[in-house]
């Protein structure tokens, strides 16, 4: 398991009494920990041992394994050393398990905490040096004019961040109001079963603006259990998007594995999304209480929205509910049914509770009245919102923003 509550993440070791310091000095949630580099330990004076914790706890996050920190932590060998360790060794010395293991010794599988770290190294540098002509409408408040974005395969959705974003990159004066994007969906059953039709055209920015939403959870810190219990009202989306520009996750069901999968894989970027001044929610269409518990803040650990006339799911498709059965849309869909293999690699749990049917995806909403600067739809079950698309647009917005020197001219 790996979730996003911070107690679950420190454990029982040597970093529990760390922990008052790590709070103190901002370290206040799973994903800002793990892209501590030596600079950021030595400054609190970690000592060899919780840093090597550090490393390890990072490393089992971001393949599942969390259930052995404790012990190899306990064991008092660096993750170098503990890699090195045989088969026989892992599964007499930690009653680590044969499938377990193979994910544990595979180095092939994506390290999100190193990436993470190299790739806020080379945004803090680049921040300090770079002054770029950017475009002025990235975001608009229309639906008339779009750019069509089609995602060849699964393995272009599930891009490294190690791969250059050039490609990705919007040319500086372009002008256009928005971008839809999908993955491609294709007839099933020798072409007896068509995928349901959707809208290619953006949603106006009036489809979303005044959606009633409600706060089931805050974001996530420490301690923050008892306030999923507090009743918040009502607000209008709009309030949200303000001040900053927002992410909206859209979830087809909480305890769907390919929705918690998606969630946990945008979520454990949320020090790119700080470092680029936007928000993060996650958008449910029912409010089943035991759901959003097990959800938050173990897959999810920032704001989850309650939609109850379910409008952003509407926006998303066209000004209707975008469904599909589960015959039809997942057994007799191939495309969906690799999505399930590959949330399934994670090792995440799941359940069957609530409506599965209606589709989901994702909404980037730029700051004030900009308007919706991208939207993914989830054409086939588990759909993810490309990870590289989703920053690069982000950095878009993020060079939209007036710099400080900007802000203090009268």
């Amino acid at each position: 398991m790996a979730s996003f509550s911070i107690e679950e993440f420190i454990g029982n070791g040597v970093l529990k009494e760390l922990l008052p310091k790590l709070l103190d000095e901002g370290w206040d949630d799973v994903p800002t920990l793990k892209v501590m580099d030596s600079d950021d330990m030595n400054s609190i004076k970690m000592t060899q041992r919780q840093k090597d914790s550090i490393g390890i706890r990072s490393y089992l996050h971001d393949r599942g394994l969390m259930q052995y920190a404790d012990k190899l932590e306990a064991s008092g060998k660096g993750l170098p050393e503990l890699l090195s360790l045989s088969t026989m060794d892992l599964s007499a010395q930690f009653d680590m398990k044969r499938g377990h293991i193979a994910r544990f010794i595979d180095r092939t599988k994506c390290d999100d905490s190193f990436k993470l770290r190299a790739m806020m190294a080379r945004r803090r540098s680049s921040m300090m040096y770079r002054h770029e002509s950017i475009p002025k409408n990235l975001a608009s408040n229309g639906s008339n004019s779009m750019m069509r974005m089609q995602i060849r395969s699964n393995a272009t959705s599930d891009r490294s961040f190690e791969q250059s974003l050039t490609e990705l990159k919007i040319k500086d004066g372009y002008s256009f109001k928005g971008i839809v994007a999908s993955e491609p969906v294709e007839p099933r059953a020798c072409g007896c079963v068509q995928p349901p039709p959707i809208s290619d055209q953006i949603a106006p920015y009036a489809a979303i603006e005044n959606i009633s939403v409600q706060k089931l959870t805050p974001e996530y810190k420490i301690g923050m259990e008892p306030l999923m219990k507090m009743k918040t009202p009502p607000m209008k989306a709009g309030e949200l998007w303000r001040d900053k520009p927002a992410i909206f996750l859209c979830l087809r069901r909480p305890g769907c594995i390919m929705c918690r999968a998606e969630a946990h894989k945008l979520f454990s970027r949320k020090p790119i999304f700080d470092a680029l001044g936007v928000q993060l929610f996650a958008v449910v269409h029912e409010h089943m209480e035991s759901e959003i518990k097990d959800f938050w803040p173990r897959y999810w650990g920032g704001v989850v929205l309650f939609d109850r006339g379910k409008d952003f799911f509407k926006a998303l498709g066209g000004g209707k509910l975008h469904k599909e059965k589960f015959f039809s849309g997942f057994l007799l869909n191939p495309r969906a049914i690799s999505n399930y293999k590959r949330a399934k690699a994670t090792g995440f749990q799941k359940n069957f509770r609530g409506e599965g049917e209606i589709k989901g995806g994702l909404f980037i909403v730029g700051s004030g009245k900009t308007g919706i600067a991208y939207q993914f739809i989830e054409m086939n079950f588990g759909d993810w919102a490309p990870l590289a698309e989703v920053i690069e647009i982000c950095t878009q917005l993020k060079k939209q923003q007036p710099g400080q020197d900007e802000l203090e001219q009268p």
